[in-house]
């Protein structure tokens, strides 16, 4: 994805000096299972007949500042994995800056740490003030997608909310709730918002302290007249291995089962809700996508998504496992959007800004 912006530069006779991360080493020096030294190879596969450049096993080291200093016009370096260093995630300014000598212009097109303070986000380019700071293909992609298309909606506008857990949606479903026609709730998150209507849940997943949060937010859309749904039936097991013991309950689910996936009635209402959308924004799955048979309400969810968008709907799907499922189904060109962060298109949905992208030149 990032492929379009590094053309674009050497296209123009320009030089790249990469800096990125891989993984989450401690910050204690270098590790070879975390080096970006493949990542180096397969970039020069991807960019074909040109050279990609890895210098050194630390991105500071004096074969790396050799490098960067012969540097021609068309070449590319690729740093060693900037976590190596505790600076990298402490946002140090004295890291930060030997990495600022390296370039004339700054240019951010790392979307999926956008909303992390780490150096090579903010301290970099703050230490490059006074020199071009921009904005890659790929970030202002990504902006446009998760800021001005949802700003700008056009109605029915449908957010489907996912995943695990009530807390790590909350902020996301709050910053919706005026702005949304109706809300599609499902993963395991769904279960703490059916108990906190009194729906019991047997074994599935449960926030209890979330349990308040749950009935506000239901509250609120009430009064904001936004459409809630919630599963009213469930592909339930005793366990995430008990594929052969799958069964179909509605309403209350029993002790000893949980449920891993919608139902058939509550696939089929939230695939009516969305082909009549028109714009979608998808983040977290239905239900536990990686193990079928409990991939259902995630796949019929994204192919409706898909058909919306055949249709002339603007869907937008958050990053991590979102990603990850419409790609595992075939379906990522079918939509309009892909984000390649699925952290930081959380932070977008929940209404925040990111330092990172404020430094960056506006014009």
């Amino acid at each position: 994805m990032a492929i379009p912006t590094l053309r674009s530069v050497l296209d123009r006779g320009g030089s790249l000096v990469l800096m990125s991360h891989l993984g989450r080493p401690p910050g204690t020096g270098y590790q070879p299972e975390f080096s970006l030294e493949p990542v180096a190879a397969r970039l020069g596969e991807l960019l074909k007949n040109v050279r990609v450049g890895f210098p050194g096993t630390d991105c500071t080291d004096d074969a790396t500042r050799a490098a960067v200093e012969s540097i021609q016009p068309g070449d590319v370096i690729v740093l060693e994995n900037l976590r190596f260093h505790e600076g990298e995630k402490s946002g140090d300014p004295v890291f930060a800056s030997r990495l600022a000598e390296y370039g004339d212009i700054y240019v951010n097109d790392a979307f999926g740490t956008a909303h992390r303070d780490h150096a090579s986000m903010v301290a970099v380019p703050e230490a490059m003030s006074g020199r071009p700071r921009v904005a890659g293909l790929l970030l202002l992609k990504e902006l446009h997608f998760l800021s001005e298309a949802i700003e700008h909606a056009r109605s029915p506008f449908i957010a489907v909310l996912g995943g695990a857990k009530v807390s790590d949606k909350l902020g996301a479903i709050r910053n919706l709730l005026p702005r949304v026609d109706a809300v599609i709730i499902g993963g395991g998150m769904a279960y703490t918002f059916l108990h906190a209507q009194g729906v019991e849940v047997g074994n599935s997943l449960l926030e209890e302290d979330m349990i308040p949060e749950a009935r506000a937010v239901l509250d609120e859309a009430r009064d904001s007249d936004t459409r809630i749904l919630l599963p009213v039936d469930h592909a339930c097991a005793a366990g995430l291995d008990d594929a052969q013991g799958m069964s179909i309950e509605v309403g209350d689910i029993p002790p000893g089962r949980m449920g891993l996936d919608l139902g058939p009635e509550s696939i089929a209402a939230a695939v009516e809700l969305l082909l009549g959308g028109g714009t979608i924004v998808w983040n977290g799955p239905m239900g536990v996508f990686e193990r079928p048979p409990f991939d259902e309400g995630t796949r019929a969810v994204g192919m409706a998504a898909a058909e919306a968008t055949d249709g002339g709907a603007t869907s937008v799907i958050g990053g991590g496992e979102t990603a990850a499922a419409v790609d595992l189904f075939g379906l990522a060109s079918r939509v309009s959007h892909v984000s390649t962060g699925g952290g930081a298109s959380l932070r977008m949905l929940e209404g925040r800004s990111f330092h990172s992208v404020d430094l960056l030149d506006q014009d």
